[in-house]
């Protein structure tokens, strides 16, 4: 039996692929996708799906407009549209986001805010972002401006804070930009902190309005400790997180590593990395600010050995300079977590043809009812085998 009757807008905000489908099925399908693409490297484990797979999403984002009749509507764009589909519930948000969401919009009103429209220029309140800590249950409202100036404000988040006193802290982004960046550069703290804390493996996390933090904790930790059992450390090996972001998957392989070396081109998640490092006492772990894929290249020239590497790109995968570096600096292991399995595919091609033999390799279903799915694989350097 499918699930589409339980959401309105399927079908229109393409937010959800697999809603007809069971979850058995969903997870099927995902299974078999990546054992086409991927199965001839390595036998895969069974997939790893979720226990409830509803609300898991603790970032949500809803963009906010007026109907024909001038009446305020919030919800996600249509797909590769800026038309609004009003959304009240979703069946992938936090509840507790989508509750806040309603409420704003009915405040809207008697604060005489509208919201901005894209085409006149008029109006305030673009967007609304909040985040929840899934551990923590802190809760961050974003409050996406077209002007830095906002009317009452004051009154405006007492009202708010009346009906939930469990936001934790929010924040006015202004963003003037016409592109489809949600986010501007320019913020105003209007209560609380301006960040909220979670706890992900034991490591806890500040994110800000612009952190990057995965989507769905209780997933990730799944992903995460399996890329960790992967690399089965011993306490003695220096690991590279590559793309290391903010240093989320680093951190916590720090605890079974000798040294962990964590680099990412960004350079607020740089930022964000050494904070969380020093919010954790851990001091076996360096950041570095630095395209990877040089970044390797730099440490093979210097015969500085590296044991493992963990690699977790972005969808377009690994380009053919970050592969090429990596196969230079040789180290014994690579755990590569994908979230696109045709890239996976690619890149694998690519390794085994230089002395890499996938060993071990599992799913992970971070994104239920979507099309999208997760991987770890773990391979091992044996060599490249003589022509005869």
């Amino acid at each position: 039996m499918g699930e589409e009757k339980k959401c309105p807008a399927f079908g229109r905000c393409g937010g959800c692929q697999y809603l007809s489908k069971t979850y058995t099925e969903q997870l099927k399908i995902k299974e078999e996708y990546v054992r086409k693409l991927c199965g001839g490297f390595v036998k895969f484990q069974p997939i790893m799906g979720m226990d409830n797979p509803y609300h898991y999403r603790n970032k949500v984002h809803a963009a906010f407009g007026e109907d024909r009749k001038h009446g305020i509507i919030s919800g996600q764009y249509e797909e590769k549209t800026h038309r609004i589909v009003p959304i009240d519930s979703c069946l992938l948000e936090n509840q507790k986001a989508d509750e806040i969401i309603l409420t704003i919009r009915g405040l809207l009103k008697s604060f005489k805010i509208r919201p901005y429209n894209e085409d006149t220029g008029y109006g305030l309140l673009r967007h609304v972002l909040i985040r929840t800590g899934h551990v923590s249950g802190q809760i961050m409202v974003v409050l996406v401006l077209a002007s830095p100036i906002m009317p009452s404000k004051n009154n405006f988040v007492k009202a708010l804070l009346k009906v939930h006193p469990e936001i934790t802290t929010i924040v006015a982004n202004a963003n003037n930009r016409s592109d489809s960046m949600v986010l501007g550069d320019k913020e105003q703290i209007l209560y609380g902190k301006g960040y909220i804390e979670d706890t992900l493996c034991g490591k806890t996390f500040r994110i800000s309005p612009k952190s990057f933090y995965q989507v769905n904790p209780v997933q990730t930790e799944k992903l995460y400790n399996k890329a960790i059992e992967f690399a089965n450390l011993s306490g003695k090996e220096t690991v590279l997180d590559a793309y290391c972001g903010t240093g989320t998957i680093g951190m916590i392989a720090s605890e079974k590593a000798g040294k962990v070396i964590g680099v990412e081109l960004n350079p607020d998640a740089v930022r964000d990395a050494r904070n969380n490092a020093k919010h954790n006492n851990v001091k076996n772990i360096e950041f570095y600010q630095k395209d990877a894929g040089q970044f390797m290249v730099g440490l093979a020239e210097q015969k500085i050995p590296i044991d493992v590497v963990l690699m977790d790109p972005p969808r377009a995968g690994s380009d053919e300079a970050f592969l090429s570096s990596l196969v230079k600096l040789k180290p014994q292991k690579v755990i590569y977590v994908s979230c696109n399995p045709e890239t996976l595919a690619r890149d694998l091609k690519y390794l085994t043809k230089k002395g890499y033999q996938v060993k071990k390799g599992v799913c992970v279903d971070m994104f239920p009812w979507t099309n999208h799915v997760e991987s770890v694989v773990m391979m091992q350097f044996v060599g490249l085998s003589k022509p005869h």
